[in-house]
């Protein structure tokens, strides 16, 4: 059936359904009403039903044409998503998926130097801790927590995070060594990959009981720290700002061991690696990070999934 109508017929449609009135879906499409008109009948025969209630100069959607114009909304939205991704001319299109902390600590403060840089990119950013699939082509890119495990993915890892404790100077006054440390309110990040028992086990000290103030999110925990709540064992990547600020420090810098690790990666499907837009952010975010812009070239194949040439493996771990 779809063959047999005519994208015009449709487009007319969803113009009538959405402006309520054939004349001003007339004029916005450079048509007569009577033009319009007749393309709404002709629809509505091939269809075998009628899509309007007509009142007058009014059109409005009985029940079948308003469950007609809630796909046909949908499947417009679609297209013009579509041009805009692939399209060369006016803005480019970039939809980026993040993981929650790495969007609100490290990737919104530097989206103004991006859009400065290259002001032809249009931005969309959304945050979750589910990973994005994909499949229905809502994002270009996602900047995921941990080992990404679907299939058919270019996977960029994004470098080395260095984890160490962190608190207000005003608690750090009174933190000299480990032992002082153990005498502090600990905050606890419960879904991070390396948490207070690695870094305890790292120096050397027994793993005291659990005791502080737990959150699920990373930069839930830098903010409790901001606050004076106690000390986070936190990436001083995601804690920068802070840091450079003063409102946090590392009270025991140069005096223990940190524990490093590979936290983020920022994937895509294979199809798209050839995008403008993509290769753009790829240079962008390895140069803001200090990463060598070649490690995402070339890439080979573990798992699946592509990885560069001479990338370090998944869940790299140093103590």
């Amino acid at each position: 059936m779809l063959k047999n109508i005519p994208i015009s017929t449709l487009r007319t449609f969803e113009a009538a359904g959405r402006t309520g009135s054939f004349l001003t879906a007339a004029m916005e499409l450079n048509l007569t009403p009577s033009a319009v008109s007749h393309s709404i009948r002709k629809l509505e025969y091939t269809l075998g039903t009628t899509l309007f209630v007509r009142s007058g100069r009014t059109a409005k959607l009985n029940i079948d044409g308003d469950l007609l114009m809630r796909y046909m909304t949908h499947a417009f939205d679609e297209m013009r998503m579509g041009m805009e991704v692939v399209s060369m001319r006016g803005p480019q299109l970039l939809r980026i998926h993040s993981a929650p902390s790495f969007a609100a600590q490290w990737l919104s403060p530097r989206l103004r130097q991006l859009i400065a840089e290259y002001p032809n990119i249009e931005l969309r950013l959304a945050a979750g801790t589910d990973y994005a699939t994909f499949k229905k082509d809502e994002f270009d890119i996602d900047i995921v927590y941990g080992s990404p495990t679907a299939e058919g993915l270019v996977v960029i890892p994004l470098g080395e995070e260095v984890l160490t404790p962190l608190c207000t100077p005003d608690i750090a006054a009174n933190i000299s060594s480990t032992d002082d440390l153990l005498r502090q309110r600990f905050i606890y990040s419960d879904h991070k990959q390396v948490r207070w028992g690695s870094w305890f086990k790292a120096n050397s000290v027994p793993i005291p009981p659990p005791h502080g103030i737990r959150f699920d999110r990373s930069f839930l925990a830098i903010a409790a720290a901001v606050d004076g709540l106690g000390v986070v064992l936190e990436a001083t990547r995601l804690a920068e700002r802070e840091l450079a600020s003063g409102a946090l420090v590392a009270p025991l810098k140069g005096r223990s061991i940190d524990v490093r690790y590979l936290g983020h990666n920022l994937v895509f499907p294979a199809r798209a690696k050839q995008r403008k837009v993509i290769q753009i952010f790829l240079s962008w975010i390895t140069r803001e990070l200090g990463l060598p812009e070649t490690s995402c070239l070339p890439c080979r194949a573990i798992n699946g999934r592509w990885w560069p040439s001479d990338a370090p493996g998944s869940g790299l771990l140093r103590l």
